[in-house]
C-alpha cells in the first residue's frame, strides 16, 4: 500500500471543551474510529484526512501523527528506545529539529525539560552514528518538530504535523487586551448557532482585534483557516507527499473563491480604543475579509441596529481583579439592557468567565457551554433577545380613608397627582413628590422610579423627641398607604445639619445600589448608606443642559461625587470626559456608572485626587466644565480645608484657565448664603442661570442651588496676572 492510501493513527490536540466540534470536523475529513479524551480526539485516517486537519480544522491546536510507542522507566531507558527506532524514514541528516515533552501526573518521568533532552539526543546519536553527520536544532520554526508524551510508563512518539499551534491563522499581527486564541474564537461562532439560524447580520460591540468576526466570515465564505499559513511540521517531513498537498490547497482556493461569490450578511465590529480598531482593521484586511468586515469606532452606548435581524456576538471583559467584577456586572447590565432596548427578536450570545454574573444581563439563556480561554473557565452564554417595556409606571393610586391618612397623606396625594402627571410628560422617573409642605411634616419625599426615599430634618428643639418620632412614624405609614407601595421599597434617613466631610460618610454598611434612569441615562443609586443617594435630583436640568451642549466636546466635571454630569456628557456624545474628585468611593462609583451606560475608561478618564491640586497640575484644555464643590471640606492627611465663600474665586480662575477661549464652565453651589465674588464679573462674563436650572419638583425650595454660566470675554481677553 502506497503512503497516501496507508493508515495513520492520528491526535488532535485542543482547549477543553472542544473535542465533540473537533470530532465532527474529523468525520468530514475521512477519518474513522474516533473517539475523545479531554482535551485530545484520536481517529485512524489516510494521509488526506491528516492534511485536511492541518488545513481545515478550525478548533484544533495541534495535529499529531502516531510514530511509536514503548514503555520506559526513567531517562535512560527513553533514550535506548529512542536510539533504537528507524528515523531516518521520517527525517534526513538536513533536517532540522526539535523535541517537545508533556508528562501526565504520576508518572515515574516527571521532568519534561530533560526527558525531551533525552529524546534530542537519541535522534542526534542514531543519525551521528549511521551517516556520521548530526540534524540540527531550530526550536523556533524546525524542519520537524517531534513530540513526546508520557503517561505513567508509557512513551508515545508522535511527529507534529502542524509544526506550530494551528490558531496561528496568519492574520493577526498585533493582539488586543487577553486576546482570544483564533481556535476558540472560532469556537465560539460555531457553538452560537449564528450560522444554523440563517446567518443574519453579526455584530460585535466589543470586537477587539476582530478575531471573533474575522472566524466568522472564515466560516460563512468557506474559507480554509490554514490557507494563508507558510509553515507546517509536515513540510520537512521525509514522507510529506507534495502532490497531495498541492492538490488539497488548489481545492481549498476554489472554495474560498466560491464562498466570496455569494450573499453576505453585514458583519460588523465596534470598539472604542483607535489604537484597538486599527489593528482589528489591519487584521481583517491581511485575512482578506475587508470588503466583507466592517470596523467601526463607537462605544456599547451608541450601539444600534443597521439591518436586518442578526446574532450580537462578543468576548466580553472579564474582570478577573476582584477592584473590577462589580464595574464589569454593570457593562455586563448594560449589555443586556441595550440589547433588550434596540435588538428585539435577535439572537445574542456572550462569552464571559464569571458564572456568578449571568444573571446580570437579566436575558434569557437557551444554551450555556463550558469553555476555557487558556486556564480560565469561562461560559459561552446563548439566547433570544425578546423586547418589551418593564419600566415601573406609577400608574393609579389606591382609594384612600381621608380619616386615616390625616392631613400629611392628603397633602401627598394631592401632590402626587400634579407631579405624577408632569413627571409622565416630561419623561422624568425620579422626582421629588413632598418638601415640607406642612411645617409639623418637615421631611422630604423622593420617588426613584419605583422606591420612595423620605429625609426627615431634624426637628426644632422646642418639639418633643416623642412627638417628632410619632409624627415620623405617621409619615411612613402615610406614604405607604398613598402610594400603595410595600415596606422594602421605602427607605427612610434623618437629615441633619453636616458640618465638613461628615454628609459624605457612610450612615450604614447595607451597600445594596439599585438602578434608575433619567434621560437616555443610567445611575446607581444607594439609599441607606449614605447622606445622599447619589443623585442629586435638583441638579437635572443643568444635566439636561450639559447633554444638549457636550456632542463632541470635551468635558471636564471636578468635584464630580458620583459622576452623573459626566454620564450626561459621555452619552450625548463628549469628545472626551475627565472626572476628578478625592473620594475613591465615588471615583469608584462614578466607573461603575460609566459601566452601566456602556461607556469604557478608555475615552472616559477617571482620576482621584485633589481638585486643585489637578487643575494646578494639568495641562490640557476642555470646551465645557461643571464645578459643584462641597460647602466646606477638610482632609486630615493633607491638613487642607476648603471654604467655598473664601475659596471660591482662586478656584474659578484656576478652572477657567483650563477652559478653551470658546468654551463655558457651569459653576454650582448649594449654600444658601453665598455670595459670588464681584472680581469675577470683571474678569469673564458671567449669567446667573439658578433660576432656569431649578427643577418644577424643587419650585418650592428655590434655594436648593444657586448656579453661573461662566465665559470668557471674547473682546479684551484677561490679564495674565489673574492666572496666579
Amino acid at each position: 500500500m502506497d503512503k497516501k492510501n496507508r493508515d495513520h493513527l492520528l491526535t488532535a490536540t485542543c482547549a477543553l471543551g472542544l473535542e465533540d466540534l473537533i470530532k465532527g470536523e474529523i468525520e468530514v475529513f475521512g477519518g474513522r474510529d474516533i473517539s475523545c479524551g479531554r482535551g485530545v480526539v484520536f481517529w485512524k485516517g489516510e494521509l488526506a484526512s491528516a492534511y485536511r486537519s492541518c488545513l481545515w480544522s478550525r478548533f484544533s491546536s495541534r495535529i499529531l501523527l502516531h510514530l511509536y510507542e514503548f514503555e520506559a522507566t526513567d531517562e535512560d531507558e527513553l533514550y535506548r528506545e529512542c536510539l533504537a527506532r528507524p528515523w531516518s524514514e521520517h527525517i534526513g541528516v538536513k533536517t532540522t529539529l526539535a523535541v517537545e515533552c508533556t508528562i501526565s501526573a504520576g508518572s515515574l518521568i516527571n521532568h519534561s525539560h530533560y526527558a525531551a533532552l533525552r529524546v534530542k539526543d537519541a535522534i542526534v546519536d542514531y543519525f551521528r552514528e549511521k551517516e556520521g553527520d548530526r540534524p540540527s536544532i531550530d526550536t523556533l520554526r524546525p524542519g520537524v518538530r517531534i513530540h513526546l508524551h508520557i503517561d505513567k510508563t508509557k512513551m508515545v512518539v508522535f511527529l507534529d504535523l502542524s509544526g506550530e499551534s494551528l490558531h496561528r491563522r496568519g492574520y493577526r499581527v498585533s493582539g488586543a487586551r487577553a486576546p482570544l486564541k483564533e481556535t476558540l474564537g472560532a469556537a465560539i461562532v460555531a457553538l452560537s448557532g449564528w450560522l444554523g439560524s440563517g446567518a443574519g447580520a453579526l455584530v460585535d460591540p466589543l470586537c477587539g482585534t476582530g478575531t471573533l468576526l474575522i472566524e466568522a466570515a472564515m466560516m460563512y465564505g468557506d474559507r480554509a483557516p490554514g490557507l494563508t499559513r507558510s509553515y507546517f511540521g509536515f513540510m520537512g517531513w521525509l514522507q510529506h507527499d507534495g502532490a497531495l498537498w498541492q492538490d488539497l490547497l488548489d481545492e481549498a482556493v476554489a472554495r474560498g473563491r466560491a464562498g466570496l461569490e455569494k450573499d453576505w450578511p453585514a458583519i460588523t465590529g465596534y470598539d472604542c480604543e483607535p489604537v484597538v480598531v486599527g489593528s482589528a482593521r489591519n487584521n481583517v484586511e491581511r485575512a482578506g475579509l475587508g470588503e466583507r468586515i466592517r470596523i467601526k469606532q463607537a462605544e456599547l452606548a451608541t450601539l444600534q441596529p443597521s439591518t436586518g435581524k442578526g446574532m450580537i456576538l462578543s468576548n466580553l471583559p472579564y474582570g478577573e481583579r476582584l477592584s473590577e467584577k462589580e464595574q464589569v456586572s454593570y457593562l455586563y447590565r448594560a449589555f443586556g439592557r441595550i440589547c433588550g432596548e434596540r435588538f428585539s427578536g435577535w439572537e445574542a450570545g456572550v462569552f464571559i468567565s464569571n458564572a456568578d454574573l449571568t444573571d446580570s444581563f437579566k436575558l434569557t439563556w437557551k444554551q450555556r457551554y463550558k469553555l476555557f480561554n487558556g486556564t480560565i473557565p469561562c461560559r459561552l452564554l446563548v439566547g433570544s433577545v425578546s423586547g418589551g417595556d418593564d419600566s415601573f409606571r406609577w400608574d393609579r393610586l389606591p382609594e384612600l380613608n381621608k380619616e386615616t391618612v390625616g392631613e400629611f397623606g392628603n397633602r401627598l396625594k394631592k401632590n402626587l397627582k400634579k407631579y405624577l402627571r408632569w413627571a409622565e410628560r416630561e419623561g422624568i422617573s425620579c422626582f421629588r413628590v413632598y418638601d415640607s409642605d406642612l411645617p409639623e411634616y418637615n421631611v422630604s419625599v423622593d420617588i426613584y422610579e419605583k422606591w420612595v426615599h423620605i429625609q426627615e430634618y431634624a426637628p426644632p428643639k422646642s418639639i418633643a423627641p416623642e412627638l417628632a418620632e410619632q409624627r415620623l412614624r405617621d409619615v411612613v405609614r402615610q406614604v405607604r398607604e398613598v402610594m400603595g407601595v410595600r415596606s422594602n421599597r421605602v427607605f427612610l434617613k434623618t437629615r441633619q445639619r453636616q458640618r465638613g466631610k461628615t454628609q459624605y460618610q457612610k450612615k450604614d454598611s447595607k451597600g445594596k445600589l439599585y438602578e434608575v434612569g433619567e434621560g437616555g441615562c443610567y445611575f446607581l443609586v444607594n439609599f441607606t448608606d449614605y447622606l445622599d443617594t447619589g443623585l442629586f435630583l435638583d441638579h437635572r436640568p443643568l444635566r439636561q443642559r450639559i447633554f444638549q451642549q457636550a456632542k463632541g466636546k470635551r468635558f471636564l466635571n471636578l468635584f464630580a461625587y458620583t459622576g452623573s454630569a459626566t454620564i450626561h456628557a459621555a452619552v450625548a456624545g463628549a469628545a472626551s470626559t475627565t472626572t476628578v474628585d478625592l473620594s475613591a468611593t465615588y471615583t469608584k462609583w462614578t466607573k461603575m456608572n460609566l459601566a452601566l451606560n456602556g461607556l469604557g475608561v478608555e475615552k472616559h478618564t477617571v482620576v482621584q485626587g485633589d481638585c486643585g491640586a489637578w487643575l494646578r497640575a494639568t495641562e490640557g484644555t476642555f470646551d465645557m466644565i461643571f464645578v459643584d464643590p462641597p460647602t466646606f471640606s477638610n482632609t486630615k492627611k493633607e491638613r487642607r480645608v476648603f471654604d467655598i465663600q473664601r475659596d471660591h474665586l482662586g478656584l474659578i480662575k484656576l478652572a477657567m484657565s483650563r477652559l478653551d477661549a470658546s468654551g463655558v464652565l457651569f459653576f454650582s453651589t448649594n449654600y444658601k448664603r453665598f455670595v459670588l465674588d464681584v472680581r469675577l464679573k470683571e474678569i469673564f462674563d458671567i449669567e446667573d442661570i439658578s433660576k432656569a436650572t431649578i427643577p418644577f419638583d424643587f419650585s418650592r425650595s428655590r434655594k436648593i442651588h444657586m448656579c453661573w454660566e461662566i465665559k470668557k470675554r471674547k473682546v479684551g481677553g484677561w490679564r495674565e496676572e489673574d492666572r496666579e
